[in-house]
């Protein structure tokens, strides 16, 4: 069964879930611009690494020493050694431990020399909210802005901070931006909220090239079909994170109409 929403299926924007959709996208953009590119091209997957600590901390379950019970001692020995009595009470503690994210993005290169023509990046919550993870790729953006190197940045997550631009008035779900290295500081800001469908693109190139039409919106209903998300997905709950009013009431009209709810 295909997605029930005819642009972004908001589910999907589950923190939980993102990364996976997230890679499989990148995946799926890869194999659909090879045949389109080649052979002046060729589409690399790059992966970003995100290490850092004391955001978000985690426990990890490996201990670095390790008490284990002897195989051949069966009965205990006397022993001279005094064993001090075990604290009466303690407290639980979280300790900060070095957090290591990787997403993956996309570069065109042209094929005889290497040059990166065009990276493509789809955002994640690690983008889009304050830390480190946005001050990385907004490092890295800012390096991209200022070459000769198209950017097509693609943000499908309605929470979070979206990325700066000189007009920062819009207020939509979801964002595309294209910008063409040799038009900056002008770009193309695509716009569209839940209802609508993902609007498609021209992937920038050089000059004399014939630009690919990236269809990001059936990449993405091709995600879902083959991750099998329709098996997976319980449109019975509510999604993470929550609609406004007014988007709720239209998803929740959809979901029943199709006899998901």
């Amino acid at each position: 069964m295909p997605s029930p929403f005819p642009g972004m299926n908001h589910y999907l924007e589950n923190p939980e879930l993102w990364p996976q959709v997230h890679n499989r996208l990148i995946v799926a953009m890869a194999d659909a611009l090879v045949p389109q590119v080649r052979p002046k091209y060729r589409v690399d997957i790059e992966k970003r690494v995100y290490s850092f600590a004391g955001e978000n901390p985690i426990l990890v379950g490996i201990p670095d020493v390790t008490v284990v019970r002897s195989r051949t001692q069966t009965t205990p020995r006397e022993s001279n050694v005094a064993v001090a009595a075990p604290a009466e009470t303690a407290v639980k503690v979280k300790v900060p431990v070095p957090l290591e994210l990787r997403e993956g993005y996309l570069e065109i290169r042209d094929m005889a020399k290497g040059n990166v023509i065009a990276v493509i990046e789809v955002l994640s919550p690690t983008n889009k909210r304050p830390g480190k993870g946005r001050e990385m790729y907004l490092e890295k953006r800012e390096v991209v802005l200022a070459s000769h190197t198209h950017l097509i940045e693609i943000d499908l997550l309605r929470e979070g901070e979206p990325m700066p631009f000189f007009e920062n008035e819009y207020q939509t779900n979801y964002r595309i931006l294209v910008s063409r290295g040799d038009r900056r500081p002008t770009a193309d800001l695509y716009l569209f909220n839940l209802p609508n469908e993902i609007p498609k693109f021209s992937l920038p190139l050089r000059s004399e090239d014939v630009e690919p039409v990236i269809d990001l919106q059936a990449l993405l209903h091709g995600v879902y079909d083959r991750a099998g998300y329709d098996y997976t997905m319980d449109y019975s709950r509510e999604p993470v994170p929550a609609l406004s009013e007014a988007d709720a009431a239209w998803a929740d009209a959809i979901l029943r109409e199709k006899g998901l709810r």
